[in-house]
């Protein structure tokens, strides 16, 4: 687990900059690889100086590290997933078929649950089909709990996942029109072929991306950052299961991709992870301290510079 996430930490380094190039959608800010390969290096780090063998108890460690540092919707999905993926494993010292079932399944539900208006085409939906695409898999391997039945639903599930990768230009209008794959998906499927590929002692699939639509080198860099309104805004808050249920409405009738999962247990109820997208901070922030005392408050425009051009000419 601590290679897996070391290796998808350097698999999304290397690719982040043509993530960062077809990321249009939610919206076209250009930091899908980013975020990723930044929030991934906070759960590799966390996970590298945990010492532990229970395989539940170091990706919860690597996961609520995720969670904290997360940035943006791919960042913050990714930590939900990871800390989700966590659940079946804890008590186990080794991953079998049945177990990587389990828990991409797990973080599956929970992914979903995270987002107030979850949509098909984005990494949730590449998720979705790795966890279907593992759980046929093991189903057929009853009680098989060797490492050839692990490498097949781990072959499997990757599959699986790029298919879902390919299927996401049609799924969404704005890919269609551009031509282009999501940027979270292929993300996420370099996020599993990691897993695979550490797992199994093997290579990463380069191979894995060719074809697909936007991602060759000599492809344009599709976003531009011109219609990208409003900012980002997130931040960490204790909050009973209520009062998040209560800020998570008003969130949402104020803006959109709006993400709350639960990091940990508290006196109050759960530390939560807040994300959401709106035309302006000030009543978000003010919601938000309506509900509680909340930390690590960023905001960040989401319209970024034309390709090329200088941060003063946005």
């Amino acid at each position: 687990m601590k290679r897996w996430l070391g290796r998808a930490e350097e698999s999304l380094g290397n690719h982040s900059d043509r993530l960062n190039a077809i990321n249009i959608f939610p919206v076209a800010d250009g930091d899908t690889g980013t975020n990723l390969y930044l929030t991934v290096r906070s759960a590799a780090r966390a996970a590298h100086d945990a010492e532990t063998s229970d395989l539940g108890e170091l990706l919860t460690i690597a996961g609520r590290a995720a969670m904290e540092e997360a940035l943006g919707n791919s960042g913050t999905l990714f930590a939900v997933f990871l800390a989700a993926f966590a659940e079946p494993l804890h008590g186990t010292t080794r991953l079998t078929c049945t177990l990587l079932a389990a828990s991409l399944h797990r973080a599956q539900i929970r992914s979903w649950s995270a987002l107030s208006d979850p949509v098909p085409g984005t990494m949730l939906s590449v998720l979705e089909a790795s966890a279907r695409g593992s759980a046929e898999t093991a189903a057929g391997l009853t009680a098989d709990d060797s490492n050839h039945a692990l490498a097949l639903t781990l072959r499997a599930s990757v599959q699986h996942a790029l298919r879902a990768v390919v299927r996401t230009e049609s799924q969404l209008g704005p890919l269609t029109d551009a031509k282009v794959v999501d940027a979270g998906g292929v993300g996420f499927l370099l996020i599993l072929d990691a897993l695979r590929a550490s797992a199994l002692g093997e290579e990463l699939q380069d191979e894995l991306l060719d074809g697909l639509h936007g991602y060759d080198i000599q492809s344009p860099h599709i976003h531009n950052g011109g219609d990208a309104d409003g900012v980002e805004v997130m931040c960490t808050i204790n909050l009973s299961p209520l009062d998040a249920a209560t800020l998570r409405l008003h969130l949402d009738e104020l803006g959109d991709s709006v993400i709350m999962s639960a990091v940990t247990a508290v006196e109050e109820g759960y530390r939560w992870r807040v994300h959401v997208h709106v035309p302006d901070a000030a009543p978000a922030l003010a919601l938000i301290h309506q509900a509680g005392n909340p930390v690590n408050i960023t905001v960040t425009q989401l319209a970024s510079p034309p390709v090329g051009a200088e941060a003063g000419d946005s």
